[in-house]
Order: C-alpha cells, then structure tokens, then sequence
C-alpha cells in the first residue's frame, strides 16, 4: 500500500501542491495544473500498483464462539488469512476544489483464502454405567471468500502550517463491499457453512477497515514526511497559467525557484572563484605575475618584482534571473580582490576591482530536469581600491573579459547542467515535454509515463 502511496497519490500531491489555494500560501514557486488525460492516466496506472499491493497484506485472525441445536456451543478460528487474487476494474482521480483529490476505486474484486479450525465438545453417554464422558473435538479445513463489488474512496486534504510548510491529511476514507461469499472445505465445514451469514459480516468488517487504515497510514507514513523536506521561502510573484491543455500535466515555476537556488550556492561559496599563474594558458603573453602586470600597474613590478599574483573574487550578493517573454537575463555584480604571493607564502593584498556584466541565459527542458547555460556579455570593470598606486582599468577590463570567460563561467555552468530537478518519483519519466518562458516564470508541459519495477 506503500507503493500505491508512492505512486499515485504521491505524484499528483506533489504536482498540486502549489496549485491547490492555502498549500503553500498566497503566491506558491510551484504552480501545476493537472489535465483529464493526466488524471485518468495516473490513476489507470496507480490501479495497477493498488492492485499488486493489496496482494501484499495480511489479514488479521479473527476467533468466535457459535452455539447451534443440536450441537451446543464451540469456538472457532480463522487464520493464515491472505489476498490470493485481486482485480480493480475502475478508478477515478477527481481535484476536491480548494482541498486536495479524491481517489475512488469502484466495482472491485478480491479473493481470500485461508485455513480454519474448531474447538468442539462432545459428550458420550456410557450404557453400561449411565455415565458421561466429555470428548473435546478439534477439527479443521481451509476457506476461501469470494469479496466482489468493492468501492473505495479516500480524500487527500492539503493544508499548511503556520510556518507555510504544506501537510497533507486523509480524514475522509470509506470503504465498502456489496457481497461476501464464504466457502468452507475440511470437517465439521458443514456445520460452520450453517452459519455462515456471522462469518461473512466479519469478513467484510476486517476488509474494510484494513483496507482504509492501509491507505490512512500511508498518507502518514509516506506522504506527510515528504512534505516535511519542502523548502519554505519568500514570497514569490503571481502566475497565471496559459490555456493549455494538449499535455497531461503543466508546470509553472516561478522565478524565485531558480532564485532561491542562487541564494544557496551563493552562501555555500560555489560562485567564488580563485585564478593563479599555473591556470593561466601557456601560451598567453599576459601572465599572473607582477612583471606582466606592469601595463596595468606601473608601480606593482617595482614594489614586488618577479613574484605571482591571484585574483580571488566572489559575488557581491546572489545574481538573480529575470523572466519576461521569451528572455532570461542576469546582472551579477563580482568583486575581484588581487594578493601577491610573497616567498613566505603570504598573501599580500593590493588593489580591488568591481566586475559588472550583463548575461543571457538558455534553458532547457529535458525527461527529468531543467538545465541551463549562461551567455555572458562584456565584462566592466571599476577601481575600488588600489594600494600600489595609478591603474591601467581599461587595458585590465580586456584581460578579464578573456579570463573570467574562461574560468568562472565554465564553472558557473557546470552547476546549470547538473539542472533543477523536477519533482517528480523516480518510476515516473516524461515525454513530448515543452517549455515557454513568461513574465517571472517558466511554463512546462509534458505527458507522463509510469515504469512499473
């Protein structure tokens, strides 16, 4: 039953999520709008996987006592009780507006089978002595339960904590069974077959309620610490989906998600960057060398001759990317600090520059993420600090137009390709995606395919 949490309601909560009002507050980063083929796509599918599950439960035992003329009283058990065949024939997905889904299964069959046995007592009469003897019997045999015209039906509720992290509740579960046949094999099965109306009753109360606690407990279990791991953040902007519905789900993703992402590489250091002499080509004329830096910095060779130099740089805050139609563009802002190498190893500091650009960006959409790739413009460069005196920044600006290209960027977007997973489980795989950039976010659209294990 797992499974089936995994498989089916799991994806479509994680698709509307954002879109159903009060998930994940006013302006969610995620936004999906799920279409009648995708709907009766993942429940045609997530029947397959409920119907392999169910196979997987085992049934608790279930003792009572009977009492029929002329036989008196004896106590019975069922046990070993397992789900041999099962064949769900419909199922339906439908949006609870402003809640969640609704999953319903209809006109459904299961067989059980099983083993059972009897405590009976039996007195003998004694002719000879006109006595009685009391003879406990203990007999037993298999059964099997014919379960048809089974309906379920559970709702997925969507809410939000204060803090705006999304849950998920089943509060709504209802399960229930038109017919119950049980058939009863082995000696004495006769004489339970007499009562056979109290058996059935029981089995359709055990079925039922073990099929709604599975489906409740895999809400809990599955679905509720998944949610747990949604990242909260700032308010993203409004989007409003297009009229599109040739595909069986769309995705719109704010531009605060990629955003978010920035912000988080920028923390951890992964946009800082380090150049030294050794990575410099060896062929290029300019090296990173007080000497070759004399163009620039008259007074640098003479106060540090023949020693190497490193620039180290860093983002002066998170480069966001703007959408508007059919364009990504991004204005990061580096600082560029340079140290000379002394031959005591230490680092000396002696001018700070100020790097400006202008980026475009491409994205793409492939089965499983988003992957980009930045198209940087020519580089500006501005003197912030300078310890050894006048500063060439014109002829500087060239050389760093040539480097940072050739370093930072390549790093830069090697993140890009590594892409922003899309959340999705790792059974499901996309196909005929497309992908169109609006104001403040990107709209995707695919079909879906579930690849069974």
């Amino acid at each position: 039953m797992r499974a089936m949490a995994r498989a089916l309601p799991s994806l479509l909560l994680r698709l509307l999520l954002t879109s159903t009002p009060g998930a994940l507050g006013t302006n969610p980063g995620l936004v999906a709008r799920i279409t009648d083929k995708g709907l009766e796509y993942v429940a045609r599918e997530g029947s397959v996987v409920l119907q392999r599950e169910l196979l997987r439960i085992t049934l608790p035992d279930f003792t009572g006592d009977f009492k029929i003329k002329p036989f008196g009283r004896g106590h019975f058990e069922f046990h070993s009780l397992s789900i041999h065949s099962c064949e769900l024939r419909g199922s339906a997905l439908t949006p609870l507006p402003g809640q969640g889904l609704s999953l319903t299964i209809s006109d459904s069959f299961i067989r059980v089978q099983g083993e059972w046995k009897v405590r009976k007592a039996f007195v003998l009469l004694s002719p000879a002595a006109d006595s009685k003897t009391r003879i406990q019997a203990r007999l037993h045999g298999s059964f099997d339960v014919q379960v048809k015209g089974i309906t379920i039906s559970v709702n997925l509720v969507l809410g939000r904590e204060p803090s705006g992290r999304p849950t998920v509740t089943a509060p709504g579960c209802s399960s229930h069974i038109r017919d119950v046949e049980v058939d009863i094999s082995g000696d004495l099965g006769w004489l339970l077959n007499l009562f056979h109306n109290k058996i059935e009753s029981r089995f359709r109360r055990v079925l039922e309620s073990k099929i709604c606690e599975m489906l409740q407990n895999s809400v809990t279990s599955d679905l509720q610490p998944y949610l747990q791991t949604l990242p909260v953040s700032f308010l993203a902007p409004v989007m409003s989906l297009p009229e599109q519905y040739n595909r069986m789900v769309y995705f719109a993703i704010s531009d605060y998600v990629f955003n978010t992402a920035s912000m988080v590489y920028h923390e951890a250091g992964f946009l800082n960057f380090s150049i030294t002499d050794d990575m410099v080509p060896p062929g290029s004329n300019i090296r990173l060398t007080t000497k070759s830096f004399r163009p620039f910095v008259p007074r640098l060779a003479r106060l540090y001759p023949n020693m190497n130099l490193e620039l180290q740089g860093a983002m002066a805050s998170a480069p966001f990317l703007n959408f508007s139609p059919g364009n990504l563009s991004l204005t990061p802002l580096m600082e560029i600090e340079a140290f000379v190498l002394l031959p005591s190893s230490a680092k000396e500091p002696v001018f700070q520059l100020v790097v400006a650009t202008n980026i475009s960006a491409m994205l793409t959409f492939n089965t499983s993420k988003i992957t980009g790739f930045l198209k940087p413009g020519k580089i500006q460069v501005e003197l912030k600090e300078s310890k050894v005196g006048v500063f060439n920044v014109e002829l500087l600006e060239a050389l760093l137009n040539y480097y940072i290209l050739n370093t930072l960027y390549p790093k830069v977007n090697g993140k890009l390709a590594e892409g922003f997973p899309l959340p999705l489980l790792k059974d499901i795989r996309l196909y005929d995606p497309v992908l169109e950039i609006h104001k403040d976010f990107l709209f995707l659209g695919t079909n879906l395919q579930y690849v069974r294990a």
